[in-house]
């Protein structure tokens, strides 16, 4: 999981270094193009300010010639030649390479040229000059680096500037979701937010708290629901049960009434045991346990192991039981008693007689297997009144009562099926 601010910083840095990376080869052409236009401008007014000089001297033909012989000879990086009349030349512009002849070591320069016609003395001379673009070429660098180097300090001050801000603007919403987690609907107490001057969490505190009064309305309700349901169904079943109980005592009964009278019981028995199931489901639903309890884990599952010792032999199981002593958990502990009761009882009741159940606890997980034949439907397996066999005994709840126990508790719960063994194995 990554921070708010992280994926919107993120974004942000990449997208700055996509338009860096572009930028930069434009930007040396831009530059490039603009100082080679500048170099070509200079070369032109040195071409045509040489020809205005010499044409103001008035030499003769002879001392022009003298002239020119002797400014090619200390002007290097220029030439004039005579040229024929009518012919002409276009000006062209050029870069060309060459070594620089009076360094001590072999080393090769750029310059920017040009060629153009002029006239001194009314005669055409083709006029070379030639410009080292060397320190072009270098003041480019030094203008990339610059900006790269301002890139990076503006993009680091964003950055500093942007995680000292968050930690200021952001801090009523860390104080707010701080809140949301210690809430608790079992205390009915409303949270009081933090007044900011900020509109969207004001907003934000607003519809928590419509939503907050909202739940605590429903839960005081589905509550009071559960409290009168279990109540008032079971006092009616109960009593029915009991005049059944006195019906079956009854000797002057028939055969058959005795046979529709027992029907009777067991239905009332199993609707008696899935009203208090689905009331538990309810309770585990709305979060009306403590699950802060510091639970003796071995010792639960020791003392069930010692309840249900008399099933086992009933249908001849073999029991292997591997458990690690004191071993504690957080949680609440008739829920803990109630998730390895049904485990066991699940495991009793789908284990064919002369089968083998398998009971291992560590301090990571708790594990029930039992022989079997085929595996489990893994879609249904945790739905309610889901059947696992033909089995009418059970109320249909067992398993979703153990999913929903772990995920009250933050347990995870896994099914597998390995070497004809089904295995539920929960993990703290």
């Amino acid at each position: 999981m990554k921070p708010l601010l992280s994926k919107a910083t993120k974004p942000f840095i990449i997208y700055v270094l996509i338009v860096l990376m572009i930028s930069i080869p434009i930007y040396y052409l831009v530059v490039n193009t603009v100082w080679e236009s500048e170099l070509d401008e200079h070369n032109k007014t040195v071409a045509e300010k040489t020809a205005y000089e010499f044409n103001l001297l008035k030499l003769s033909d002879a001392e022009l010639q003298e002239s020119i012989r002797l400014w090619n000879r200390i002007q290097p990086e220029t030439n004039i030649e005579s040229i024929p009349e009518g012919v002409s030349h276009t000006d062209s512009y050029f870069t060309i390479e060459k070594q620089k002849d009076f360094a001590g070591k072999h080393e090769i320069e750029n310059y920017r040229c040009l060629k153009k016609t002029v006239y001194i003395n009314n005669k055409p001379f083709l006029f070379t000059v030639q410009t080292n673009i060397e320190e072009s070429q270098e003041t480019i660098a030094v203008i990339a680096v610059t900006t790269v180097f301002f890139f990076i300090v503006i993009a680091s001050g964003l950055l500093f500037i942007n995680r000292k801000l968050s930690v200021s603007i952001w801090k009523p919403f860390r104080n707010t979701l701080e809140k949301l987690k210690k809430f608790n609907l079992n205390n009915h107490h409303q949270i009081e937010f933090e007044k900011t001057d900020t509109a969207e969490f004001e907003e934000l505190h607003e519809s928590l708290h419509k939503l907050i009064e909202h739940s605590v309305s429903v839960y005081k309700a589905q509550k009071e629901f559960t409290e009168n349901a279990s109540h008032e169904l079971q006092t009616p079943l109960t009593i029915i049960k009991y005049k059944i109980d006195l019906l079956l005592q009854n000797e002057s009964l028939t055969e058959e009434q005795y046979l529709i009278a027992e029907d009777i019981n067991k239905a009332l028995t199993r609707s008696s045991r899935i009203n208090k199931n689905l009331l538990l489901l309810a309770k585990i639903g709305n979060s009306q346990f403590d699950n802060s309890e510091k639970i003796e884990f071995d010792i639960l599952v020791n003392q069930s192991l010692e309840v249900f010792e008399e099933h086992f032999n009933q249908k001849n199981l073999t029991v292997h039981s591997s458990i690690y002593p004191k071993i504690e958990v957080l949680g609440n502990n008739g829920l803990c008693e109630i998730l390895i009761n049904n485990l066991l009882i699940n495991a009793i009741r789908h284990t064919l007689p002369k089968g083998s159940i398998s009971v291992r606890l560590t301090e990571s997980f708790f594990e029930v297997s039992n022989s079997g034949t085929e595996k489990l439907n893994t879609d249904s397996l945790f739905k309610r009144f889901s059947r696992l066999s033909s089995d009418n005994n059970g109320s249909g709840l067992g398993l979703a009562i153990i999913n929903e126990i772990c995920r009250f508790q933050k347990w995870e719960i896994n099914y597998t099926f390995e070497n004809h063994h089904h295995i539920f194995s929960i993990k703290f």
